[in-house]
């Protein structure tokens, strides 16, 4: 991820990314660059419009959740729980497996 965020850091101050400018960053950080994951992220970024990729990324999981009611929510949880209640097993049984497993 640092690698990630130094490139940001760059285009946020409206600098060029290069490997250069991604290495004084780690550098400065505290990180030691890895040189291969340096040149991958710069490759892996050309060619592609950061500000348009933070838009969409930034409202794209917000999109993808379901919307919930406050009804449909408070049923939902209440099954969740009386599954989870349903699926608890004992320690003696727990124990019982894993006798069974070792003889």
């Amino acid at each position: 991820m640092e690698y990630i965020y130094s490139a940001l850091v760059l285009h946020s101050a409206g600098k060029e990314i290069t490997e250069d400018g991604i290495v004084n960053i780690l550098k400065a950080a505290g990180v030691e660059p890895d040189t291969a994951r340096v040149k991958a992220l710069i490759a892996a970024l050309d060619g592609v419009d950061i500000d348009e990729a933070m838009k969409t990324a930034a409202f794209a999981p917000v999109a993808a959740a379901p919307a919930v009611t406050a009804e449909g929510g408070a049923e939902k949880k209440e099954e969740k729980k009386e599954e989870a209640k349903e699926e608890e097993v004992s320690e003696e049984d727990a124990a019982a497996g894993l006798g069974a497993l070792f003889g």
